[in-house]
């Protein structure tokens, strides 16, 4: 037998032995979820959406149906596999001239838009509106089914700006539709339905959010539980940088200037970063929902208050 042969037998043999030895210590690492909100939003938000998509890295996405933008979305989503769906149940539309309203249209569904035919603005708004439990159930159904018609596959539903899980009612009703449509529900802030524990870069300042990020996820990961981190990205554009949030000063200056589009963009650079790159395999795995949730049954929706 040639040397070269000996060499590549050699060399196949320790890879062979190499294998399970890497897969076993990557099971030992932390499970890293990263969920990207808001996505349909706006074609910013899609094309952020997009290029983490690109890497390869597994993760999830909250679509909002009910938005302008949804169909954008669907079309990106269905070239990556690697990406797992979720429908972010839409109740809200927190963005100074820049609204929608249900998928049901305003006449289905009096009880939940304003007088001009769009959902409330902040979270306030919508528990003030005197809003109707079975209108509420309608077109969150609606949003479900038109996700489920797009030929997507969706894996799971969570509440945008935490509506469909804020009260026992609403916790109930979102429950009830989980189950009938086959569905996981993600994890909240408050209430985790698989184990997982939860992070959001949402209101942490522009200036420290990559440190606070990196640190987090490269020191402070649960090694026995899923660790969802939820993110919000967007791509600069005038149509981004122009949006002002109605529901929160957080995102505006204290002269009215708005900060979404700058807190977005530097979400997205963290998570394209050579710094958290580099983690990835090491600190931690990154995993999707579909991957999460392969293998359980979701028939069984069984909530734990987060403490």
């Amino acid at each position: 037998m040639k040397k070269t042969h000996v060499r590549y037998l050699f060399l196949l043999i320790i890879a062979v032995w190499l294998k399970p030895a890497a897969a076993q210590q990557d099971d030992k690492l932390p499970q890293l979820l990263i969920r990207l909100d808001d996505i349909g939003m706006n074609h910013s938000v899609n094309m952020a959406a997009e290029k983490l998509a690109k890497t390869g890295l597994p993760f999830s996405v909250s679509l909002q149906f009910a938005c302008p933008w949804y169909q954008e979305a669907v079309e990106i989503l269905k070239k990556y596999p690697n990406v797992s769906v979720g429908v972010h149940l839409t109740l809200t539309s927190e963005w100074k001239n820049y609204r929608w309203g249900p998928v049901t249209g305003r006449t289905a569904v009096p009880s939940l838009v304003d007088e001009v035919g769009y959902f409330p603005h902040s979270t306030s708004a919508f528990a003030k509106s005197g809003y109707k439990m079975d209108e509420v159930e309608t077109e969150l159904s609606a949003q479900i089914e038109r996700a489920l018609a797009s030929g997507l596959k969706i894996t799971y539903i969570d509440p945008h700006m935490g509506i469909a899980l804020s009260t026992p009612e609403l916790r109930a009703l979102t429950e009830k539709l989980a189950r009938k449509y086959k569905l996981a529900i993600s994890t909240l802030s408050s209430v985790t339905y698989f184990g997982e524990t939860y992070m959001e870069m949402w209101g942490e300042p522009i200036a420290t959010k990559k440190k606070v990020f990196l640190d987090y996820v490269s020191t402070k990961l649960s090694p026995d539980k899923p660790n969802l981190v939820v993110i919000h990205t967007a791509t600069p554009s005038p149509e981004m940088d122009a949006l002002v949030d109605m529901n929160s000063n957080m995102m505006n200056t204290k002269d009215g200037k708005p900060l979404t589009s700058l807190h977005r963009q530097t979400e997205l650079n963290m998570l394209l970063s050579p710094e958290f790159r580099a983690m990835e395999g090491k600190k931690f795995r990154m995993i999707n929902y579909a991957q999460l949730l392969a293998g359980k049954d979701i028939s069984i929706l069984k909530a734990v208050d987060n403490k």
